[in-house]
């Protein structure tokens, strides 16, 4: 009677080794479940971390960015639709159908149509139709130039147009060119930023030790002019740059020339988000703090 106990126990003890398998493979289920949902994308949550990375990086309202499926898997670069978007100059057409579109179309969308960019694209010819008409009239078409980026009008103004070489003060007929200018931007919503540049030839003064000080002494100078001239001044801000952002070659006379300038952006309505003003801090909810109490 013995033996046979023995022996069924043997007999258990040897079947032991299914509870382990059958343990290993529960974990390893476990394991490929969590992998899965870890390569599934949550198109909601990519949504708002996208939108916010546009907000932050492209400046303005951003447009609805879609995620679309494929067999492979969502596809996390295409934005807006095939026939409004832009590819990458240089790069083809896009096999996987991604591409970026422009965030003034998706500024213009969302705060309704495309009514909103065209008309604000009539404002910025207009303005500088104007300015190149009063270049031309007084004859300095080649010191003041106007040209439409993907921020918005830049208005150049040479430095001989402004200053004296080394000065950072604005001589009269340059009061009387910034006095026409701020007329033409006065009635225009815009941000407006005022840029300083020079040519890389060092200066070493005891007001000037060197041309980061120039630089964003002249632009503040001419934000002052501005100001006075009825250009409101939560509309402005000024930046110095120095020799760091030239626009022609530093070898030639001529280039140094066309580095040393003011350059006067009046910014699309899209930057507002990035270019704080009082109506941005009027339309912002106050925030209540609470005094420290001691403990």
């Amino acid at each position: 009677m013995a033996r046979k106990q023995e022996h069924e126990a043997e007999k258990e003890n040897g079947e032991r080794w299914l509870l382990t398998y059958s343990d290993l493979i529960t974990l390893l289920m476990i394991f490929f479940v969590v992998l899965y949902s870890m390569s599934k994308v949550d198109a909601q949550k990519f949504q708002a971390v996208a939108e916010s990375l546009n907000k932050a990086l492209g400046g303005g309202t951003p447009s609805k960015i879609e995620v679309s499926t494929n067999p492979a898997g969502p596809s996390l670069l295409q934005t807006g639709t095939p026939s409004a978007a832009t590819t990458i100059p240089g790069k083809g057409k896009d096999p996987n159908n991604t591409a970026f579109t422009d965030p003034a179309a998706g500024a213009a969308n969302k705060n309704g149509g495309a009514g909103n960019a065209d008309a604000e694209n009539l404002s910025i010819n207009t303005v500088k139709a104007k300015l190149d008409k009063f270049a031309t009239d007084n004859g300095i078409q080649a010191t003041l130039v106007s040209s439409i980026e993907e921020r918005g009008l830049v208005v150049s103004i040479q430095e001989t147009l402004l200053f004296e070489s080394g000065s950072a003060v604005i001589t009269d007929q340059a009061r009387n060119i910034l006095e026409k200018i701020a007329t033409v931007l006065a009635a225009e919503p815009n941000q407006i930023k005022v840029e300083g540049h020079t040519d890389n030839l060092p200066i070493h003064t005891a007001q000037f030790p060197s041309n980061w000080e120039l630089s964003v002494i002249r632009s503040t100078n001419v934000v002052q002019i501005l100001q006075s001239d009825g250009i409101t001044p939560d509309r402005l801000s000024a930046a110095g740059y120095g020799e760091f952002r030239p626009i022609a070659s530093n070898d030639t006379d001529a280039g140094r020339a066309k580095n040393r300038r003011i350059d006067l952006i009046i910014l699309r309505s899209k930057y507002d988000l990035t270019e704080p003003s009082t109506q941005a801090l009027a339309s912002t909810p106050a925030t209540t703090s609470l005094p420290l109490q001691s403990p």
